[in-house]
């Protein structure tokens, strides 16, 4: 029967670990090690179970990919609603990046309080000058 382990890699350089560290003893990086489960088989080393799917997927041509149109919420904005592919899909989580001062922030604050019954959650996040 195989047994789930956790083991902790540095994402830095790779260093392997049984256990979490804050620093890494191989490159000297702070707070770099994720945990990632292996499966500890009795008639083999470890091996790598990064997916239990059993399911295994086939590359597609574009041409055979099935698009199904979303429902779409309109943002109020043209260009906006263009680079979302005809605006927001409900649920979905956009990533909105770029250097600083460039106006993501205000983009959306901007756009959010165009929208009329719509519950969103904004997060926001920046890199501290501490590391």
């Amino acid at each position: 029967m195989a047994k789930l382990k956790s083991v902790y890699f540095c994402s830095n350089c790779g260093h392997e670990s049984p256990k979490w560290m804050g620093k890494c003893p191989s490159c000297g990086e702070w707070s770099t090690f994720v945990e990632e489960l292996i499966r500890k088989d009795a008639a083999s080393k470890l091996e790598d179970t990064r997916s239990f799917s059993e399911v295994k997927s086939e590359p597609l041509t574009l041409s055979e990919i099935k698009a199904d149109d979303e429902p779409r919420i309109d943002m109020h904005d043209t260009e906006l609603n263009r680079v979302l592919g005809g605006g927001l899909v409900p649920a979905s989580v956009v990533l909105i990046g770029g250097e600083p001062g460039i106006g993501k922030s205000t983009l959306v604050l901007q756009t959010i309080l165009k929208l009329k019954g719509v519950s969103t959650l904004y997060v926001s996040g920046e890199e501290s000058a501490r590391h």
